[in-house]
């Protein structure tokens, strides 16, 4: 079973740069391990535990896995994985206020 696996430029040192990957499981966390045999430290910068980092988002053909069965979700023939990490920071309520002359 092939999946291909879309990886973001921060882990892309993992994968020796390679934006896309191929990998098999039966679920999401059997991929994270197939994954690691070759790319090894890329499953523990994905997965804390059991589950996915906070800060990771992981996608199954466009649909977030956190409203599936998250790590557990079931994965078939050439699915499409999209892992994105979470972005965080931007202006604080006050800052915007004061750019759109509120303050």
């Amino acid at each position: 079973m092939a999946i291909e696996v879309r990886i973001p430029t921060i882990l892309r040192t993992y994968t020796d740069g390679a934006k896309a990957v191929e990998g098999n499981g039966d679920t999401l966390a059997d991929l994270f391990t197939d994954l690691d045999s070759r790319y090894n430290g890329i499953r523990e910068r994905i997965v804390d535990g059991d589950e996915l980092r906070r800060f990771v988002n992981v996608y199954l053909n466009d649909e977030d896995v956190r409203f599936l069965d998250g790590i557990s979700t079931k994965l078939s023939d050439g699915d499409n994985i999209t892992i994105l990490p979470a972005v965080a920071g931007g202006a604080t309520a006050a800052a915007v206020g004061r750019r759109a002359g509120m303050n």
